[in-house]
């Protein structure tokens, strides 16, 4: 289980946070890095305070647990998890 309190982590760094990042995907981006949701493969993924997060990563996440993919920042391909 990975706990997650979506109002402790800055808005500009959710989306890293949560998906992960390749390798030059921005300035700073020195490796690739996974994210919390890729973390939690196989398992949970507790959501604190989620109302506190912007409505576009909402929709991202709903759409994680709709189809079980995700696109990480600077990538292009998809990456498959499975999560609840």
């Amino acid at each position: 289980m990975v706990r997650i309190n979506c109002s402790a982590i800055p808005e500009h760094l959710m989306e890293s946070e949560l998906f992960g990042y390749e390798r030059g995907a921005f300035a700073g981006a020195m490796k690739t890095k996974k994210g919390l949701i890729e973390l939690a493969a196989g398992g949970t993924v507790f959501l604190d305070e989620i109302g506190e997060m912007a409505f576009d990563l909402q929709a991202k996440l709903l759409r994680i647990l709709e189809t079980g993919e995700f696109i990480k920042i600077g990538d292009t391909k998809p990456t498959k998890v499975d999560v609840r």
